[in-house]
């Protein structure tokens, strides 16, 4: 028996190895080919010109330039025929007595255009930067996914950073609004991420609005005129909103190193580029196959966390997991 798995598992290997022996020269020979082909899969508006230009002396690298997309067509919209009912989002709560939520991507969809909708009713247009210092909820991937419909750029960070992180990131970013929760439940603690970020706003400038999610129902302090609770505010809107058109190397997020070396630096993701990259490493580097579930055990507040547990799955229409 073994000596037939062994060599089961040594052809698969060897099948794998040669079909990345032939992607990887492609890819070498002819980059340009290469991720064009891979781009044609996806959902445009009107489609690229040029798929890359660059020039490392200034440096300034562009990808599918002239494009016009919005990224959240791509992980909701062109999933609803085929995958509407099918889950997206699989979710497990701190408490390991929680239930359970399954989300499909017929409510994710559904629950984005709500949230976009809640960001457009505040005056968040395509460009403003909205920073999301939340706990590992769906509503932090919905929040992501929201401000990527409208154009919004979004700037996520974790929600274990102090206050002063917290506030130095919206300070660089100049986010208008931040998007958090009451508290946030971690092992047998519960964490008042609300105060953490209203010390933070308190020493911005910038921010007009503060939307707030109810996770833990522990007492916070509400600012009259500033903040808003996300439950109430949904009840007035609907759940149509069409994705705003993106250029591909329009900004889609601002993501922030950690700043154990110095000041922390704002790294931007644009649009295009990005879609296609995530994708196309999600299906093949962590060879995800149709109808796997797949669980990557980071934070969203990481590079990780956007790629693998939001956009590069849900691009691919994959059921992805996450955990409180």
């Amino acid at each position: 028996i073994f000596g037939q798995l062994e060599n089961y598992i040594m052809n698969k290997n060897i099948n794998f190895f040669e079909e990345y022996k032939v992607e990887y020269e492609k890819s070498i020979k002819n980059p340009e080919d290469f991720w064009a082909d891979k781009a044609e899969q996806f959902t445009w508006e009107k489609k690229w010109e040029k798929v890359l230009s660059w020039d490392f002396s200034k440096p300034e690298i562009k990808w599918f330039e002239g494009g016009k997309l919005n990224i959240t067509e791509n992980c909701l919209d062109r999933h609803l025929e085929k995958r509407g009912n099918q889950t997206a989002i699989k979710w497990v709560a701190n408490n390991p007595k929680e239930a359970i939520r399954n989300i499909s991507y017929k409510e994710l969809h559904a629950e984005v255009c709500k949230f976009a909708n809640v960001l457009k009713n505040n005056g968040v247009k395509k460009g403003d930067r909205i920073c999301l210092y939340m706990p590992m909820v769906p509503e932090l991937a919905i929040a992501v996914l929201a401000c990527a419909r409208i154009g919004a750029i979004h700037s996520v960070v974790f929600a274990g950073f102090s206050a002063s992180s917290l506030s130095d990131r919206i300070d660089d970013c100049n986010a208008k609004g931040i998007i958090t929760s009451d508290g946030n439940y971690r092992g047998n603690k519960v964490i008042p991420v609300k105060d953490v970020g209203d010390t933070a706003v308190e020493k911005s400038n910038s921010i007009n609005n503060v939307l707030v999610i109810n996770r833990t129902s522990m007492d916070i302090k509400m600012i009259e005129g500033r903040d808003i609770w996300l439950h109430e505010i949904e009840e007035l809107v609907d759940d149509v909103c069409n994705a705003e058109p993106m250029s591909s190397e329009d900004m889609l997020f601002i993501l922030y190193t950690s700043g154990s070396t110095g000041k922390p630096k704002g790294v931007v993701h644009t649009c295009g580029g990005y879609m296609i990259y995530s994708q196309y490493t999600f299906e093949n580097v962590f060879q995800y196959k149709e109808g796997d579930t797949y669980w990557c055990t980071a934070d969203v507040g990481w590079i990780t966390g956007h790629s693998y547990i939001v956009y590069g799955p849900l691009l691919k229409g994959a059921k992805t997991l996450m955990f409180e």
